[in-house]
């Protein structure tokens, strides 16, 4: 294994964060540093940052990799971790490596043992930041519900329907929400969740901390998951904190709340490719793999997701020709089917063709889907040809794949 020092900033709450993860002739050495205090963090991070490297003995040029809290969280301290990080890293010629934020409080407060681990985080005016990861074995943390926003009304409801579909094993609830909403704890313990509002203090590790932010990070430096400065960003969550002077003006006052029963479709992410992953796994016998996701993203391929009570319900992925779009893959969580989510991503396949002012839409389908064929047909798509032996199938035989189109000048 390769020595280190990768610095790691967390600013997504009112803790100002620092810590500094050395591995060295095998041996690892952890320094961390903290300034509680909101609208502080600008200030104080980079002196804590100085005062780590200088009782490690180190000069900025020796750092690996700069990571940093990617939130969600306050939208100001997002943007001063994620600038220190992005700043650093292109002065000194280094990668970066974005963290959930989220997932640390997960790390935090977990007790051992495998198991669903949901966290709620306060976003003030009555919302909720929501996620839930799954620990499988050590180090084994898998997203099964990034980050969203949801209000305080919904978040029970939330954990009722979706909680199904995370899988057995012990469930546990974390965030500073719990404290900050002491019936939350209430209302997840009615559905099996371990929920202290105790979570909510700092003995809990309620808030992301940057020693967290670091180990994590040195997980993923292991296995390359690293972005350019250019390219990292911080999780805002929230579209949408206030109303404009002309919302104002028709009527509307105070602040904008989530609506938690609302279909929402987003431009696919690297963060969303654990949950992507596992909708695939449901609905297809020859699945593609997280990293054949990832591997379209980086290809420059086009990608949605559809989400609801801040759930993953389906995605789609599209790659550009220069006349045409194809559709590589679509997905929709069996719960969700035959409620328009399909529809919702194939309109926004289509509405991004005729945006590039490409001419059609190809796709490959079995022909023993019969539930597809129909669907693709009621869309408008006609069987233009056959790609023999096309398909994987059961018993190692192949199966044919039908080549479907949707014309879009014509349509």
């Amino acid at each position: 294994m390769s020595d280190f020092h990768i610095l790691a900033f967390e600013t997504s709450s009112n803790l100002c964060g620092v810590a500094l993860l050395s591995r060295v002739g095998g041996h690892l050495r952890l320094r961390s540093g903290r300034h509680e205090g909101r609208g502080e963090h600008t200030e104080r991070i980079l002196p804590l940052a100085e005062a780590l490297l200088a009782e490690s003995g180190l000069r900025r040029e020796d750092l690996s990799a700069i990571a940093f809290g990617q939130g969600p969280g306050g939208f100001t301290g997002l943007r001063v971790a994620c600038g220190v990080a992005q700043g650093l890293a292109v002065a000194l010629g280094l990668p970066v490596i974005p963290v959930d934020s989220m997932r640390a409080v997960a790390v935090q407060g977990a007790a051992g043992g495998e198991g669903m681990h949901v966290v709620l985080q306060d976003a003030r005016m009555q919302e909720v930041y929501a996620a839930a990861y799954r620990q499988d074995g050590e180090n084994g943390w898998r997203t099964l519900q990034a980050p969203a926003l949801l209000g305080l009304a919904d978040v029970a409801a939330w954990a009722r329907h979706e909680s199904p579909a995370w899988g057995a094993g012990g469930r546990q609830a974390h965030g500073d929400a719990l404290a900050v909403f002491p019936g939350l704890g209430a209302e997840l313990r009615k559905l099996g969740f371990q929920a202290d509002a105790a979570t909510g203090g700092e003995a809990g590790c309620a808030r992301a901390q940057a020693a967290t932010i670091a180990r994590l990070a040195a997980l993923d430096w292991e296995a390359g998951r690293t972005v350019p400065p250019e390219a990292a960003a911080p999780a805002y969550v929230r579209d949408k904190v206030a109303y404009t002077t002309r919302e104002r003006a028709g009527g509307l006052g105070g602040n904008p709340q989530a609506d938690a029963g609302a279909w929402t479709l987003h431009r696919m992410a690297e963060s969303d490719l654990d949950e992507v992953a596992a909708i695939e796994r449901r609905v297809q016998s020859f699945p593609w793999t997280r990293r054949n996701f990832a591997d379209g993203l980086a290809a420059g391929y086009q990608g949605w997701v559809l989400r609801r009570m801040g759930g993953m319900r389906g995605f789609a992925l599209v790659m550009d020709t220069p006349d045409m779009a194809h559709l590589l893959v679509i997905g929709v969580r069996p719960e969700d089917q035959r409620m328009g989510a399909g529809t919702r991503l194939l309109q926004a396949c289509l509405d991004h063709c005729r945006a590039a002012g490409l001419g059609a839409l190809s796709l490959e389908v079995r022909p023993s889907n019969a539930p597809a064929i129909a669907f693709y047909r009621k869309a408008g798509f006609r069987h233009v040809g056959t790609r023999k032996a096309y398909y994987p199938a059961p018993h190692g035989v192949r199966e044919d794949g039908w080549i479907m189109t949707l014309d879009l000048e014509a349509a």
